[in-house]
């Protein structure tokens, strides 16, 4: 989501008060209240999910104000949820070192995406505010040999800025059939002309989900990036962004979040294709969005490679929380 970090609340990542998400909302309770997960007293926005071995991972976006850059917490059983930290007891960073092409003064580290290569290194994909041009984002890479990092950049140089379009965020690593793609989203409502999140007023500025195919390493282009889907105007505020892809059996489910953040139009949605690189056709309603099971303006889901564990934040008292959930996926179809 591209704005300014003053206006971006949401984006303060693991914020004071932080939920657990059940099918329904009687069953929906703080983590807090949970005596394992008491240490878990912050909030949490654009979650990135993986498992390695039993333990799971989260990771987020970074907190207004800290001089954290990417957090993380782990859970033994996609419940109970703590922060992961240092030995010295501090909460540690995922990625405590910036490369050259990030404004170090005012990073805006955003939405991370850790991927497992087969040689069984890491792979973080995240997205920064740009020394080329402040107002805008890119996307960049770092590697680990383990998955809580410490993370190194790779490379002096972004890995995705189409600066002329917008910039680029929200980036998600994907692999299917030996091959590896990069799903991200070219933020051009950082160049919209006003309205919520800066692209709700007509003309509206594309803002295509793309897809970039990629070697063994996660991160060295093999061709040319594909448009997979693209903003609908008004009908979606301008914005989709947050791809997450899934598959099940030989349909690909692009998740994906429409709407502006800010508003009760934010929604965690979805569309299906027979190819990895589309059509994609929209599904009639979003998985998640305002008034389902209680929450307002969910969005920003990750879904595991196992097509069920799914993280995503939501509105919860004055900021955003972290909420899981099981999905189920049948054909075309997806509940929860």
């Amino acid at each position: 989501m591209s704005w300014t970090e003053q206006n971006l609340t949401e984006r303060g990542s693991w914020v004071a008060d932080r939920v657990r998400f059940a099918k329904t909302a009687d069953v929906r309770r703080r983590i807090g209240q949970q005596p394992r997960e008491a240490e878990v007293n912050d909030n949490t926005t654009h979650p990135s999910i993986i498992q390695v071995g039993r333990i799971w991972y989260a990771f987020a976006t970074r907190t207004i104000g800290s001089t954290l850059h990417i957090q993380i917490a782990s859970s033994p059983d996609f419940k109970t949820w703590s922060i992961v930290k240092n030995s010295d007891g501090s909460q540690k960073d995922a990625l405590p070192n910036l490369p050259p092409w990030v404004n170090t003064g005012s990073p805006n580290t955003w939405a991370p995406d850790i991927i497992q290569l087969t040689d069984g290194s890491f792979v973080m994909y995240y997205s920064a505010t740009t020394t080329a041009d402040t107002s805008k984002h890119c996307v960049g890479a770092a590697s680990a040999s383990s998955v809580t990092g410490p993370y190194t950049p790779i490379g002096s140089s972004a890995l995705i800025c189409p600066l002329s379009s917008g910039g680029a965020i929200d980036a998600s690593g994907y692999y299917d059939n030996g091959k590896r793609y990069i799903a991200y989203k070219v933020d051009g409502n950082s160049m919209g002309h006003g309205g919520a999140c800066g692209n709700d007023v007509a003309p509206y500025v594309p803002t295509p989900i793309m897809l970039q195919p990629v070697g063994s390493d996660g991160h060295t282009f093999q061709g040319s990036p594909k448009t997979i889907l693209n903003n609908d105007g008004a009908a979606d505020q301008g914005i989709v962004e947050a791809p997450s892809l899934a598959k099940s059996g030989s349909t690909y489910i692009l998740f994906f979040s429409s709407g502006c953040f800010t508003t009760g139009n934010y929604n965690v949605n979805y569309a299906t294709s027979d190819s990895i690189t589309g059509s994609y056709k929209r599904a009639a309603s979003p998985l998640f969005a305002t008034g389902i099971d209680g929450l307002t303006a969910p969005g920003g889901a990750d879904i595991f490679r196992d097509g069920k564990h799914m993280l995503f934040h939501a509105n919860y008292g004055s900021g955003r929380a972290l909420y899981e959930a099981i999905v189920t996926i049948s054909g075309t179809k997806v509940t929860a």
